[in-house]
C-alpha cells in the first residue's frame, strides 16, 4: 500500500487528486494541517509519497510550495491536473431555505463568487479548508450552515448536496506535483516514460545570462511550459529560476541540460516525469 502525504483532509481537492492520480490503486493518506508538515512527512519516512499543489490556472503558482520543494531535495515522479469544481451542500435535514451561512477557504469563496452573488442573504465566513467546512458542518451538527467544496466531501461526510458546478470559471485547473524522497524516485515512475522536467538554477547578474539559457532550449527544441523567478534571500536582485520542459527524445533534452549548466551559478534537477492527465 502506498503512503500519501497531503495537505488538508478527506473530501479536500489534494485527496481527489491523490485518488484520481492512483486511480484504483490502495493508498493511506496522511492528513497534514501544512505544507510544512507534508514535507517533514517524507523527511521522516523516505516510503512515504507526497502530493502537493503548485501551480492554479486561475491564482497562478504556490511560490512557497516551490520554495519547500527545492529545499526539501524530493523528487518529482509525476503530476495530476484536476479541474477545480465546487458543489455547495448542508445537513440531510436542512434545505435552502434554512441556510443562514455559507463556510469555505478564501479561495474557493472568490471562485463561487458569481454564484454567491445570487444568494446574498447568506453571511460568507472563510476557513481554512474547504472539505473541513463540510467536515464541521457534520461533526457539529451545525443547522442553517453550508459549505463550498468538491462534491465527494458530501459523500463522505453524510452531508446533502443543493448544487454542483457553481465555481464561476468552467476552466480553472490546479496542477499537483507526486513527490518521492530521491533514493526511492525510481519504484514510482518509469524514467523511459518520462516526457517533462523541472529544473531550478540561478544566473550571474550579467546582461543576456536568461536569453543565452532561452537560446540554448531553444536550439535542442525543447519547450519551455513554465518559468518562474523568485528573489533569492539575502543577494538583493538576484533570483532563482524555476522551469519546467516538456520534450519528445529524452537524450536531446539531456544534451540541452548539459549545454545550459555551465551557464548557469547554480543548476538543480528537481525531476523527470511524464506529463500529468487531466481529470474532473
Amino acid at each position: 500500500m502506498k503512503r500519501i502525504a497531503i495537505q488538508g483532509v478527506p473530501g479536500s481537492f489534494h485527496d481527489i487528486a491523490a485518488r484520481r492520480y492512483f486511480g484504483t490503486e490502495e493508498v493511506e493518506l496522511i492528513c497534514c494541517d501544512t505544507f510544512e508538515e507534508v514535507f517533514a512527512h517524507m523527511k521522516s519516512d523516505p516510503s512515504v509519497l507526497a502530493l502537493v499543489a503548485i501551480e492554479n490556472t486561475i491564482a497562478g503558482s504556490l511560490l512557497h510550495n516551490y520554495e519547500l520543494l527545492r529545499d526539501s531535495g524530493a523528487t518529482i515522479v509525476g503530476e495530476h491536473k484536476l479541474r477545480i469544481k465546487h458543489s455547495i451542500m448542508c445537513l440531510p435535514g436542512d434545505d435552502w431555505a434554512d441556510l443562514e451561512e455559507v463556510n469555505s477557504h478564501p479561495v474557493a469563496l472568490m471562485q463561487c463568487r458569481d454564484f454567491l452573488s445570487h444568494h446574498r442573504e447568506l453571511k460568507v465566513v472563510e476557513v481554512s479548508d474547504t472539505a473541513g467546512a463540510a467536515a464541521d458542518i457534520s461533526r457539529l451538527n451545525l443547522h442553517h450552515h453550508a459549505a463550498i467544496c468538491h462534491r465527494d466531501a458530501a459523500d463522505i461526510y453524510g452531508l446533502k448536496v443543493l448544487e454542483e458546478g457553481i465555481e464561476t470559471n468552467k476552466h480553472n485547473f490546479t496542477r499537483f506535483l507526486v513527490l518521492s524522497s530521491p533514493e526511492r524516485a525510481g519504484q514510482w515512475r518509469d524514467i523511459r516514460e518520462a516526457n517533462k522536467a523541472s529544473v531550478v538554477f540561478s544566473l550571474p547578474h550579467e546582461e543576456g545570462s536568461l536569453s543565452a539559457i532561452l537560446s540554448v532550449l531553444s536550439f535542442y527544441k525543447l519547450n519551455l511550459t513554465k518559468i518562474q523567478s523568485l528573489p533569492i534571500i539575502g543577494q538583493e536582485w538576484q533570483y532563482l529560476f524555476y522551469i519546467d520542459l516538456s520534450f519528445n527524445d529524452y537524450q536531446r533534452y539531456r544534451q540541452a541540460i548539459n549545454a545550459i549548466t555551465p551557464l548557469t551559478r547554480e543548476l538543480k534537477l528537481l525531476g523527470e516525469y511524464e506529463d500529468g492527465k487531466q481529470s474532473i
